[in-house]
């Protein structure tokens, strides 16, 4: 008899490293203050449009910059089959790596807390964030790793379903805590007031259970209208990825994956952009609805897509090293990002390099070369990290 034959690691797929790098940089560029350039040329329509891209939307609608944080937890399910086979191949049990997974989770949601809680007295409870919201889904995907397509599709069915009509069939109102020209502006009527800002069926949950906790002052509302309870719809983001993660995994040919990405991704764009601006479920990603689901997950199939045919099908690596410097340390990328922004990181520049330094291309530039001079540190660190194989792994 032979030897049976030990289940091996799957090859880490250099696309994946490369979206993941795109999005951190989406978010680290931040730093670039493009909105206040825009402010200081008010008559240039390419900064005006540049602000906008990395500005969130105020309600509905979808900007570039609204994409990061579907993209990121989309990636998170991507990675899940190729992190599962790689501990199998390990010899690690299920029950271990459940283990490890839930144990993931919860070091995710308090880093999440950790990092909003820089000048406050008490931790700051909010569970809103990227990290938190991943960390509070990523068990459940975990187990859903285990289980065939068709129960990752039931279980995306079910959530996405379950949760149009706990908005539907609750209660609606007018967006609340908000100024009479927002609410003139942004203020959803008729059926979609149902998914209205701070006046939706997921509001007095926040109330309640975020009143659980320390908290300097009672919580009321969140300003921006985010909800603890996005997390639900944000687990059908990452069981998207789980599915693509899959499909890339298996034994079709490589244009047939990009084929079923690409496929996949235009239906789920166009049924979220039908569901969004019919009447029948706005597009809001600050609430994570259903139709924003559909919509964001279809630009994340097309973009895995496009880079899965680029960089591993064709080949083309070389102009994307520096976002694979990124995308291959996203943990550390987002400490970066999320610390970088912070007064007293960003007063280093001007007392280093003096005020002047920066006035180099004119004063209403200073906000964007400032930034880029910040974004290179923050990229020169991770490059450091790269070459001596640091990696943040959680």
């Amino acid at each position: 008899m032979g030897v049976p034959e030990q289940p091996t690691s799957p090859p880490r797929l250099a696309s994946v490293d490369v979206y993941r790098g795109l999005v951190m940089f989406l978010m680290m560029a931040e730093v670039l203050r493009l909105s206040a350039v825009a402010k200081a040329r008010p008559g240039s329509a390419l900064w005006q449009f540049l602000a906008d891209m990395q500005t969130h939307v105020e309600w509905t609608g979808c900007s570039l910059h609204d994409l990061i944080q579907p993209s990121f937890s989309f990636l998170v399910g991507v990675s899940l089959p190729y992190s599962i086979a790689s501990r199998r191949a390990k010899g690690q049990s299920v029950l271990r790596m459940s283990l490890h997974a839930f144990w993931r989770a919860f070091i995710l949601i308090w880093l999440g807390i950790i990092l909003r809680s820089f000048y406050h007295d008490v931790p700051d409870y909010g569970f809103m964030d990227t990290l938190c919201q991943i960390g509070l889904g990523y068990g459940f995907l975990f187990l859903l790793g285990f289980r065939p397509v068709r129960d990752q599709w039931i279980a995306f069915g079910l959530i996405v379903t379950g949760y149009w009509l706990f908005f539907a069939l609750g209660p609606s109102g007018d967006p609340q805590q908000v100024k009479p020209a927002w609410a003139a502006e942004h203020g959803l009527t008729g059926f979609e007031a149902h998914w209205n800002k701070n006046a939706n069926a997921a509001s007095p949950f926040d109330v309640w259970f975020l009143n659980q906790f320390p908290r300097e002052n009672h919580f009321d509302f969140n300003p921006g209208g985010y909800q603890v309870l996005n997390f639900i719809p944000t687990l059908a983001t990452m069981i998207l990825g789980l599915l693509a993660g899959g499909v890339l995994k298996s034994e079709r040919s490589g244009w047939g994956k990009a084929g079923w990405l690409a496929a996949a991704g235009a239906v789920f764009l166009g049924v979220g952009y039908l569901g969004g601006h019919s009447g029948f479920c706005p597009l809001v990603k600050r609430i994570w609805t259903p139709s924003w689901v559909l919509f964001s997950g279809g630009w994340c199939f097309l973009l895995l897509a496009t880079f899965y045919a680029v960089v591993d099908l064709i080949g083309w690596k070389g102009w994307a090293f520096p976002l694979t410097v990124i995308g291959t340390n996203s943990i550390a990328a987002y400490c970066l990002a999320d610390s970088f922004v912070r007064p007293e990181f960003l007063k280093m520049v001007p007392r280093h390099l003096g005020p002047s330094t920066l006035e180099v291309f004119g004063k209403e530039y200073v906000p964007l070369v400032h930034g880029g001079i910040v974004l290179a540190m923050m990229w020169l660190i991770l490059l450091w990290m790269y070459r001596r194989k640091i990696f943040l792994r959680v």
